[in-house]
């Protein structure tokens, strides 16, 4: 490992981004490839995944001309269905060594690596490294404020509905009986309008309510790293991933469940492993458990990644 490193400062690694413009799956290359960073020299570029007919057309080619005139690749990172022909044509071009985030539409066997959540019951592989929930580039700190909780509003989904009454009661209980004096909170571009409405009229001078557009791009790391007490509607598991990974104590906001899918078994084995705790009206007051440990899966992909031979030269084309 540690003459990877040396290697790797003297001679940067170059490394493409393949990015399907979504922020979540963004949010969670950008988590392995900082975790990566810490560990190797990284010469990153963020390509846009082209369209469809392009990209297959560069796998049977070989030639990327939508790449223009970027570097060689070593290492190719990408999350999205956008992305996987681009990660092939890549690794067809360029020998490049590839990685897919979450479960693929392709055959996993294509890829050199995938990091897939467990809630989306990868197939067991060599070259699959199962993770609770998604990546992300959240860090643990030390500075967090036990009087201050940060409430994280998503909204309806194709998995789960929205009461905004009872939703906004709850809130209400934790904003009165809750440990924090202080608190902030925010939305999401899925929240709809009233209910976001509701919220800004809660707005008093110990609660700060900041809706998602107005939010500059460090806003979660910032507001997570003050929260030492996170809620969560629990649609919103990126979001959920993100808390538990710097360090917060999370509880999560029910909202009505449709049907069972890949989101809800991610919440359950949440639960069921004691990382979350559910909101209801009988404990609005009882101060959140600590989960049993930081999540930290970036920078642990990252390092069985290395392990795995990342660095290593491939030797045959798919």
């Amino acid at each position: 490992m540690h003459n990877l490193a040396r290697q790797a400062e003297n001679n940067p690694v170059i490394l493409w981004q393949f990015s399907d413009g979504k922020r979540g799956h963004l949010s969670q290359t950008n988590g392995l490839i900082e975790a990566l960073r810490r560990r190797v020299a990284l010469r990153v570029y963020q390509v846009k995944a082209p369209p469809l007919r392009q990209a297959l057309a560069s796998c049977v080619s070989g030639t990327l001309g939508w790449a223009g005139d970027l570097p060689a690749p070593q290492v190719a990172v990408g999350a999205g269905h956008a992305t996987h022909l681009p990660l092939l044509a890549a690794r067809r071009s360029h020998q490049a060594r590839t990685v897919v985030l979450m479960r693929p539409s392709l055959p996993v066997s294509w890829f050199d690596y995938c990091l897939a959540p467990a809630h989306d019951d990868p197939p067991a592989r060599d070259n699959v490294i199962v993770t609770t929930g998604a990546l992300n580039p959240m860090r643990a700190g030390q500075e967090q404020d036990p009087e201050h909780g940060l409430i994280l509003v998503g909204g309806p989904s194709r998995h789960y509905g929205m009461d905004t009454d009872t939703l906004l009661a709850r809130i209400r209980l934790l904003l009165t009986h809750a440990a924090p004096r202080r608190w902030t909170l925010s939305n999401s571009p899925r929240t709809p309008a009233p209910l976001t409405w509701a919220l800004l009229e809660l707005a008093t001078d110990t609660i700060e309510v900041t809706p998602w557009e107005r939010c500059p791009p460090d806003w979660m790391a910032a507001a997570l790293a003050r929260a030492r007490d996170v809620w969560v509607t629990e649609d919103s598991v990126s979001m959920i991933c993100e808390a538990l990974t710097a360090g917060c104590r999370v509880g999560l906001l029910p909202l009505p469940r449709k049907a069972a899918g890949r989101v809800q078994r991610a919440i359950e084995q949440l639960l069921g492993e004691g990382f979350v705790h559910i909101h209801n009206d009988h404990d609005a007051g009882v101060q959140l458990p600590a989960p049993p440990r930081t999540l930290d899966e970036a920078n642990r992909c990252a390092g069985l990644l290395l392990e795995r031979g990342l660095l290593q030269p491939i030797t045959s084309t798919y």
